[in-house]
């Protein structure tokens, strides 16, 4: 069904229809709206539900061993409800089958930017991006570390972050560290940003940045007499300096510190240190306001 709302969904396709497509997002929807209300009424807390998948929080007081059991028993249980109800309902043979997939014994779904409260991150949703731990190794999904578009520096530091708060370890002297550093040009080679260019370069009215640095770069090299080499497809390096954008290859500039700092490290910090009580502005605030 996902593989036909992209080609309903999509103008190009011949079979075109959005009443298609809207019915298939509609009807998840549905399902697991349904699938929600029967788990809430065994006594657990369904903490987030998409198009395709249930969160659920089951409690501090079970084991690894009980966890995964009650995984399995869960998912007998709606699979049997579906085919009960399909079959009472519309007379036909349930093709569903939810699958139990990951028990996380710590876990986190950060709120949209700018929203910190767990009530709030319930009625709104996050678009899947969540962090926890499984069978002791961190997973990452739709947050900053999976990205193409953030730099290496950002990733580690929400890896460590992360990481950190997850064993009750203490994180200020982390992040002052970082951004001490950061400051001091020791991890110039991580603040590079890396990004496809999707169309041609002629077809951007408003012109993000790496197109500007793809701009750039072709006039360097035209310059230099050699044949410009940033167009659609191309991948282009970049960094953000004191100058604005820059592509890397042609860069002589000072880089923005302070603008990594505010558009790199803060974002990530301020999904999670909320919900410990703290936030980036206190902890790394002198450091900020350094050099």
């Amino acid at each position: 069904m996902s593989s036909f709302y992209g080609v309903l969904g999509s103008t190009g396709c011949r079979f075109f229809d959005p009443r298609l497509s809207g019915s298939i997002t509609k009807r998840s929807h549905e399902i697991l709206k349904t699938t929600s209300v029967w788990i809430e009424k065994l006594g657990y807390q369904v903490i987030y539900g998409d198009t395709d998948s249930i969160f659920v929080s089951i409690g501090d007081d079970k084991s690894k061993s009980q966890a995964r059991e009650l995984g399995a028993e869960l998912r007998t249980y709606i699979n049997d409800k579906w085919q009960s109800r399909l079959k009472r309902d519309f007379n036909i043979k349930s093709q569903l089958d939810i699958e139990f997939e990951t028990h996380f014994t710590k876990f986190l779904m950060p709120t949209i930017r700018g929203i910190h409260t767990v009530k709030d991150q319930k009625s709104i949703g996050t678009k899947k991006r969540y962090a926890g731990v499984s069978d002791g190794e961190l997973v990452f999904k739709g947050l900053e570390t999976v990205r193409s578009d953030w730099t290496d520096l950002s990733k580690d530091f929400q890896q460590e972050l992360y990481r950190l708060i997850f064993n009750d370890q203490p994180i200020e002297v982390y992040i002052k560290k970082i951004v001490d550093e950061l400051k001091q040009g020791f991890y110039d080679d991580k603040l590079i940003y890396k990004k496809k260019i999707r169309r041609k370069l002629s077809d951007y009215v408003n012109t993000p940045p790496h197109i500007k640095a793809a701009l750039l770069a072709n006039q360097k090299l035209k310059e230099q007499g050699d044949k410009p080499t940033y167009k659609h497809r191309s991948l282009i390096r970049y960094v953000i300096t004191l100058d604005g954008v820059q592509p890397l290859e042609f860069n002589t500039s000072k880089l923005d510190y302070d603008f990594y700092v505010e558009k790199q490290l803060k974002p990530i910090a301020d999904d999670i240190l909320p919900f410990i009580g703290k936030n980036f502005e206190s902890i790394a605030g002198d450091q900020m306001g350094l050099f």
